[in-house]
């Protein structure tokens, strides 16, 4: 008596979709893992590279080196519905590995509190690998009350080898710029969750819109 078998065909169909099932699984897999990477990778390649006018950050400055000067000017700017008046310090001559500290001014011209967060680049883009900064405000939440100004300042030296580059070594002017963006309400009402004697001054003043 014999025994009835699947064809041969069947059988390697059925192993190629399950094959075929497999491979889509870690795809999809793989896809997801990478868009979780990519944020933390492109923030490290711009910081590594100075791409897109990214600056560096350093400890400390060499201290100035040879008698090169560098005209350094800033460049503040406020998103639409941030209610900050946001000003620039004046232009700086540095010479290259010099430390130097300026400080931005904002205002809130509001009459509520407003958080608000900085980002910033500098031009020309490839010479932001050579742009270092020891203190900043950037990326960092602030907070104005209504009325209230603060300074922000920032301490930053230009990179020596930037004489090295062929790109570098004709630069004579670099401009920093920052732009402030407004957190927004939920952002601020965690911020002061967490802040709780700043939350209680500003309720003593009557100053949450709810």
């Amino acid at each position: 008596m014999h025994h009835l078998r699947a064809p041969r065909s069947g059988l390697t169909l059925r192993r190629r979709n399950i094959v075929v099932a497999a491979a889509s699984v870690l795809t999809v897999t793989a896809m997801v893992a990478l868009s979780f990477a990519a944020v933390p990778l492109y923030r490290l390649f711009c910081q590594v590279t100075g791409f897109a006018g990214t600056t560096q950050v350093a400890a400390s400055a060499p201290g100035a080196v040879g008698s090169k000067v560098v005209i350094v000017r800033f460049d503040a700017n406020v998103a639409p519905g941030l209610a900050w008046q946001f000003v620039a310090p004046m232009p700086v001559e540095v010479r290259l590995g010099e430390e130097r500290l300026v400080a931005f001014t904002a205002t809130n011209v509001s009459n509520e509190p407003l958080l608000g967060t900085a980002t910033f680049n500098v031009t020309p883009l490839q010479i932001g690998k050579y742009f270092n900064k020891i203190q900043c405000f950037c990326f960092t939440e602030q907070l104005l009350l209504p009325g209230e100004s603060k300074e922000f300042p920032v301490s930053f030296f230009v990179d020596p080898s930037i004489n090295d580059d062929r790109d570098g070594t004709d630069v004579t002017a670099i401009t920093l710029s920052y732009t402030f963006f407004n957190k927004g309400r939920p952002a601020l009402e965690e911020y002061l969750r967490a802040n709780k004697s700043t939350a209680r001054a500003i309720s003593a003043m009557g100053a949450v819109k709810r």
